[in-house]
C-alpha cells in the first residue's frame, strides 16, 4: 500500500490536472494505517523495527496530507471554472462530497453572474424556486439545494421533488431522470 500511495501522490505533485484515484483508495489506506498502529503498537519501542514502522507511519501521513491538499485545490479551481470532473478521477468519498458541492458552486456562480448584470436580488426567503420531479438511478447522497434547503440522501428508484437548478445538475450527471408529471 505504500508504494501506491507514494505512486499517486507523486502522479499528483507532478500535473497540474487531477490524477486518478481507485474508488475504494482511501479505505484501504484507513486500513493501513490503522494495521501499522496496531503493528507498532505491540512491539517494543526501542526496537529497529518499531522505528521503521514509526517512520513509515510518519511518511504515510505526511504523503496523505499532501495528497489531500492538492486534490481539495484542484477539485476547487474545477468546480470554481464551472469545469467536469473527468469520470474515474475522484475516490467515492470525494465523489460523494462533489455531489453536494456542485448546486451550491451552480448556484453561486449564477448569482454572482445576475448581481454582475445589475439584476435585483431577492432574499433567499422571498425567492421562488421552480421544482422538477426526479426518480433517481444511483444513490445520491444529502445535497444543499439551490433554496439552501437539504435534500436526501436518496436510494435507487426514490422519487423527489428539488429545485429545477439541482435537477438539471443530477440529471446531467446520470443520477436521475426527469417525471413528468
Amino acid at each position: 500500500m505504500y508504494n501506491e500511495l507514494y505512486e499517486v501522490w507523486k502522479r499528483e505533485i507532478e500535473s497540474v490536472e487531477l490524477g486518478r484515484l481507485p474508488p475504494d483508495f482511501y479505505f484501504r489506506i484507513a486500513d493501513y494505517l490503522k494495521k501499522l498502529k496496531e503493528e507498532s503498537r505491540m512491539l517494543d519501542k526501542r526496537t529497529v523495527k518499531a522505528r521503521l514502522l514509526k517512520s513509515e507511519m510518519q511518511n504515510v501521513k505526511r504523503m496523505l496530507r499532501e495528497l489531500l491538499r492538492m486534490r481539495y485545490r484542484k477539485l476547487v479551481k474545477k468546480v470554481a471554472k464551472g469545469q467536469k470532473v473527468p469520470p474515474g478521477s475522484l475516490s467515492i468519498e470525494e465523489e460523494k462530497i462533489h455531489i453536494g458541492v456542485l448546486p451550491f458552486a451552480e448556484a453561486y456562480h449564477n448569482f454572482a453572474k445576475n448581481l454582475l448584470r445589475g439584476h435585483v436580488l431577492k432574499t433567499a426567503v422571498e425567492q421562488e424556486y421552480k421544482r422538477a420531479v426526479l426518480r433517481f438511478l444511483k444513490d445520491v447522497p444529502a445535497i444543499i439545494g439551490a433554496d439552501m434547503e437539504t435534500y436526501g440522501s436518496f436510494k435507487v428508484e426514490d422519487v423527489a421533488s428539488l429545485p429545477v437548478e439541482n435537477a438539471k445538475i443530477l440529471v446531467k450527471q446520470g443520477l436521475a431522470e426527469r417525471v413528468e408529471v
